[in-house]
């Protein structure tokens, strides 16, 4: 049986295989802040590298471990340590990978992406303006309906010439 076995795309290869390659194109971006690669490999290593960031960005020694157990380099992840430790991460909260696609490949079509790790800071949306009063409904207007006057001088005439 193989019960809770799967753990995110298998890219078409078997676990082993598909672990081994999301562990190199992790080294691969730590190493070169960038990589081109194809959609499905870049979306499955986001899940895969992002929490190592966050580990990073803990600091502590449990968290090292957990890095070095995933990633399988010391000294590169001392230095994404020493990244997170200098605070480049420190305001944001997720989202240290961007994928920007490039089109597609010229043998198979395969749709090609460019994946990075996010450097710049945070821009924080303006907060809008508060009024100091809540906004009142506005107030609903009750529509008399008037008839029109062509209406009104044909009843008219036809109430005349009833009583007549």
């Amino acid at each position: 049986m193989r019960h809770n076995r799967k753990k995110g795309l298998k890219l078409g290869t078997d676990a082993s295989h598909t672990k081994a390659m999301k562990k190199s194109l992790a080294q691969a971006l730590f190493a070169n802040d960038r990589i081109k690669t194809t959609e499905t490999r870049a979306k499955a290593l986001r899940g895969f590298a992002e929490p190592i960031i966050t580990w990073a960005k803990k600091g502590d020694l449990h968290s090292r471990r957990l890095a070095i157990a995933k990633l399988g380099d010391k000294d590169l992840v001392k230095e994404i340590f020493e990244k997170a430790a200098q605070g480049m991460w420190a305001d944001r909260n997720g989202g240290y990978t961007r994928i920007m696609k490039l089109g597609h490949r010229k043998g198979d079509n395969a749709e090609m992406v460019i994946i990075e790790i996010v450097s710049e800071p945070v821009v924080k949306k303006a907060a809008p303006a508060k009024a100091t009063e809540p906004k009142k409904a506005p107030k609903k207007v009750e529509a008399v309906e008037e008839a029109p006057a062509e209406e009104t001088a044909e009843a008219e005439a036809t109430e005349e010439t009833a009583a007549e």
